[in-house]
């Protein structure tokens, strides 16, 4: 095992004394091209190109002697450190930090970035990637190549976002460019970059003057709970009512990174409870009302959601792939078309058993795991304990075991 490793951010600055020390008695230097070409690398020491983490992390752990690991930025924020102090290489180290290239990024464009969500993009990532950019008014993206700010572009298609993409930050070479989502694909970009995406109305959560108190959005300025009384929405239709979405969240389980569909939005009550669980969500309905009232929702509780005016299932076919679906609206046929598209978990309700075991069946044949649950909800006047108000339905949801969780 090496006798001594430390890692060493570097953001383009010169070098610490700790740094240059640490350098200066290495046997083993590992970095990136532009690293190993640095003068105080000494000749003599054994050069790795950093490609495979885990294969310089073994080649560290079999040196006999001290190691050096050069890394943009701070190392230890998605950087290498995770890497190397993994249990199976056994490595100790030490860490000489550099200002991060996200913290770089917001420094160049005069921004702060406590109220930012942060997210790496690389091909397996880039769709949940897209998503929290769709769902958050400031996120800074650390891109890879083929998954950098043309694809973020492409994948952004019908949302509006503006784009600040840092190039080669802390080198000869450094850039920022500000562009709109939609031309971010008309130009081609130096890796490596960080592209802050910017858009969306502030809402409720968003620190404001004075700052926050906890990094991203502060959960402390939303109202409490799930689901809202149903009265916060105005109209909203019999599929619906508070308890009946609570159920409905509940099964779907939106999370940061997902992207939701709402076939049927109504009212835009489950949109909005969706989108304050951090998820992107399309909310789609055909009738154009209640695509006005989702949106007002959604400026109500300050979240960002997509809303689609049109018919489904043909509404559907260009839309991007989503993770979990709530169908509000449309029936059998439509969670049909939706179970093409293979999502993660869908949830849907029926009014009566017949409709439930159509539904129910269609989504066995797909090959979901179907529940099915009679929900029963009964409104009481505490002032009396007379009944004001009940609901019946079928809830059925459909997890698809190869992509569960």
């Amino acid at each position: 095992m090496a006798d001594r490793v430390t890692v060493i951010g570097w953001d383009g600055s010169p070098l610490t004394a700790a740094a240059h020390a640490a350098l200066g008695a290495a046997t083993l230097v590992a970095g990136a091209a532009h690293h190993l070409a640095l003068p105080e690398v000494p000749p003599a020491a054994e050069r790795v190109r950093l490609g495979s983490l885990a294969l310089a992390a073994r080649r560290i752990a079999a040196h006999r002697g001290t190691a050096v690991v050069l890394a943009d930025g701070d190392p230890g924020f998605f950087g290498v450190v995770r890497s190397l102090r993994a249990p199976e290489f056994g490595l100790e180290v030490e860490v000489v930090p550099a200002v991060s290239a996200v913290a770089a990024a917001f420094a160049r464009a005069g921004m702060p970035w406590d109220d930012a969500q942060v997210v790496v993009a690389h091909p397996r990532t880039l769709r949940r990637a897209v998503n929290v950019c769709r769902a958050h008014t400031k996120v800074a993206v650390l891109t890879a190549p083929g998954a950098g700010p043309a694809e973020l572009g492409l994948l952004l298609d019908g949302v509006h976002r503006t784009f600040v993409i840092c190039e080669e930050l802390g080198t000869e070479r450094e850039q920022v460019t500000v562009v709109t989502s939609d031309k971010a694909a008309d130009h081609s970009w130096r890796d490596p970059n960080v592209v802050i995406v910017i858009g969306g109305t502030a809402g409720p959560g968003v620190a404001g003057e004075g700052g926050g108190w906890t990094v991203g959005r502060d959960p402390g300025t939303a109202p409490r709970g799930w689901v809202q009384p149903d009265e916060t929405y105005g109209t909203l239709g019999e599929g619906e009512t508070q308890l009946l979405r609570a159920a409905q969240l509940a099964r779907l389980g939106p999370r940061v990174g997902d992207l939701v569909w709402d076939i049927g939005c109504g009212g835009g009550a489950f949109a909005a409870e969706a989108a304050r669980a951090g998820a992107a969500v399309i909310a789609v309905d055909r009738d154009g009302d209640a695509c006005a009232r989702t949106a007002s929702a959604a400026r109500r509780f300050g979240v960002q959601l997509q809303v689609v005016h049109g018919t489904a299932p043909h509404v559907l076919e260009n839309l991007p792939e989503p993770d979990v679906v709530r169908v509000g609206g449309g029936g059998a046929a439509v969670v049909s078309a939706v179970a093409d598209r293979r999502p993660q978990r869908i949830v849907t309700h029926a009014a009566t058993r017949d409709a439930a075991e159509l539904v129910g069946r269609d989504l066995t044949e797909h090959g979901y795991r179907v529940e099915c649950a009679l929900l029963q909800s009964v409104e009481l006047d505490t002032r009396d304990w007379t009944e004001t108000e009940r609901n019946v339905a079928f809830l059925l949801s459909g997890v698809l075991p190869d992509r569960a969780p």
